[in-house]
């Protein structure tokens, strides 16, 4: 494991990061001439794609949600749907995409709506799995919020199944996590998914 020094952190200038160096030793490996022209600065651009791909390791929920958090007395679902997302499968490091759809009950307190998509960038930021993603999206909100239930699904479609392996252009792939009333209530669950699933009209 790298030491935390060695991180690749936004406040770092990727030309002279080791992450860079690495980069192009994996360019020498493939049979490339990291001295040509056209390589020449790609291992400073990895770096710095890298650095931005993977900046969630560096936030938190606190820090994103600041003093967004409002007390009202609101006690109907909010849902904040076709979230885009960006993340990296950390079994090949190839990147998937897709949709996230987030909705809670509050219970005394609601956030701003802005924060939710932000939320979901700061564990999408990160090498994952779509499934654990799914999860801290969810625990995270109930952390933040303790609602009277929450809801996140996520569409995605994964570079590491249409690129390599099963080579499956159309497949996407569904996963979702429910908290608090959306777990006990069908009726609740049920009037989610619709609305998640439901076709856009504007």
């Amino acid at each position: 494991m790298s030491h935390p020094d060695e991180r690749l952190t936004p406040a770092d200038s990727p030309d002279d990061h080791p992450y860079a160096d690495l980069v192009r030793t994996q360019l020498e490996l493939l049979g490339e001439d990291p001295d040509r022209e056209g390589l020449l600065r790609t291992p400073t651009r990895v770096a710095s794609a890298m650095q931005f791909l993977t900046r969630g390791y560096s936030q938190t929920v606190e820090e994103v949600i600041g003093s967004a958090l409002f007390d009202e007395k609101h006690d109907s679902m909010v849902i904040v749907r076709d979230i885009e997302l960006y993340s990296m499968c950390e079994h090949h490091m190839l990147p998937f995409f897709g949709k996230a759809h987030i909705a809670y009950i509050p219970n005394g307190t609601i956030v701003g709506l802005s924060k939710l998509p932000r939320i979901v960038d700061v564990f999408a930021r990160r090498l994952q799995v779509q499934e654990r993603l799914t999860e801290q999206i969810a625990q995270a909100i109930e952390d933040v919020l303790h609602p009277q239930g929450v809801g996140v699904v996520i569409e995605a479609v994964h570079l590491c199944m249409m690129m390599r392996g099963v080579e499956k252009q159309n497949s996407k792939t569904i996963t979702s996590a429910v908290r608090g009333l959306f777990r006990s209530d069908h009726r609740t669950r049920v009037e989610f998914l619709r609305l998640a699933h439901a076709p856009t009209t504007f």
